[in-house]
């Protein structure tokens, strides 16, 4: 098992990427109109609103409480992606390298992988689609597995700097939630963690004082509400905002990857379908948006850079946005969707040729 510690403590010993101590954000004319909308946009919300905007090529940049850690969710398949690419460009790696399918890959969540049989041969490239379009786990799983772990959050921390991850397996984000319920459930395997997917919250806690042959009122904590909130607590999987920032500019400006891979990847990126009703909303159909979206309990995201069209004359936009509070998902949808069209309307987007109404 990693040592989070240690990693924790080279994450905190490195420089924050694409940054040096010298270098002087510039305040953009846009940022006060920006501000002040999302203000008031959290004022109406039953949370809290995080917001990262940097324009590529210049020294704009404004944040909305992204100098705080958020849970990110599937925003770390990102690195997983960029860590993969990286050996296909170097000759070390193929996409159209197989991979077996085990059982013990199996994750609850969206995605055609889990509709495959144990033993399935399964390309690189048919899981890093799905990976990114929409936020196969089991897909995700497959792929740390075959880059490791320990080489992914290597990545990660080199382009995010400090103040991003550790980034864990996604069946390890289910045995660590439910850790703090108790501590058998690091044994849990990923066809338990898919069985629990399907009952409800208090249910899940009845299963697993029956499983692991605990009596219900000797669990540590009452809900699994309280079990998440312990979670997010660790920083596993979270990071901030600024930092994750970091990552996606040095993939958007051509430092993470080479030209043909960098295309690739963002080409995979806008065709993403699980966040049509986040940012994409709000900025609309316009421009292009290489994007990745992620979701937990009480938590929501959706992050990626704004592409001009080929024609334009515009800058590549990275935006990253996170909520947290409430517990349905549609609710952090409209407040993504809102912040959408908040960075439409205050300008934000105008460096990438996208005018305001």
């Amino acid at each position: 098992m990693m040592r989070w510690g240690v990693l924790f403590a080279l994450l905190a010993a490195l420089p924050i990427a694409g940054m040096s101590d010298t270098e002087a954000l510039v305040q953009p004319p846009w940022a006060q109109r920006l501000e002040a909308r999302l203000e008031t946009l959290e004022d109406a919300f039953e949370g809290e609103l995080g917001v990262h905007v940097r324009v590529l090529g210049s020294d704009e940049r404004f944040g909305f409480r992204d100098d705080e850690r958020w849970y990110l969710a599937s925003l770390i398949k990102v690195p997983v992606a960029i860590e993969l690419m990286s050996r296909v460009e170097r000759g070390e790696a193929s996409l159209a390298t197989s991979l077996t399918l085990a059982e013990s890959d199996y994750v609850d969540g969206a995605g055609p992988t889990n509709w495959a049989s144990p033993g399935t041969s399964l390309r690189l490239e048919e899981l890093l689609e799905p990976m990114l379009t929409v936020s196969d786990n089991t897909a995700t799983d497959m792929l740390i597995r075959h880059l490791g772990l320990e080489a992914v959050n290597r990545r990660a921390a080199l382009l995010a700097g400090v103040g991003f991850g550790p980034i864990t397996t996604l069946v390890d984000v289910r045995r660590h939630v439910y850790s703090w319920i108790t501590p058998e459930a690091f044994a849990l395997t990923g066809m338990q963690a898919l069985e629990l997917r399907k009952l409800e919250s208090g249910e899940r806690l009845e299963w697993l004082a029956r499983h692991f042959d605990i009596r219900r009122d000797a669990l540590p904590l009452p809900s699994l509400d309280d079990a998440y909130t312990a979670y997010y607590a660790s920083g596993l999987n979270a990071g901030r905002l600024d930092a994750y920032a970091n990552l996606l500019a040095a993939l958007g400006e051509g430092r993470a990857l080479g030209p043909r891979a960098t295309a690739e990847l963002l080409s995979i990126m806008q065709a993403t379908t699980s966040g049509e009703n986040r940012l994409k909303a709000g900025i609309g159909p316009e421009p292009r948006f290489a994007h990745k979206t992620g979701t937990q309990h009480r938590r929501a995201c959706d992050a990626g850079i704004v592409l001009p069209e080929a024609a334009a004359q515009g800058q590549r936009i990275v935006v990253v946005a996170c909520t947290r509070g409430p517990l349905e998902t549609t609710l952090h949808e409209r407040a993504l969707a809102a912040i959408g069209v908040a960075l439409r309307d205050s300008g934000a987007l105008a460096s990438g040729g996208i005018s305001a109404p």
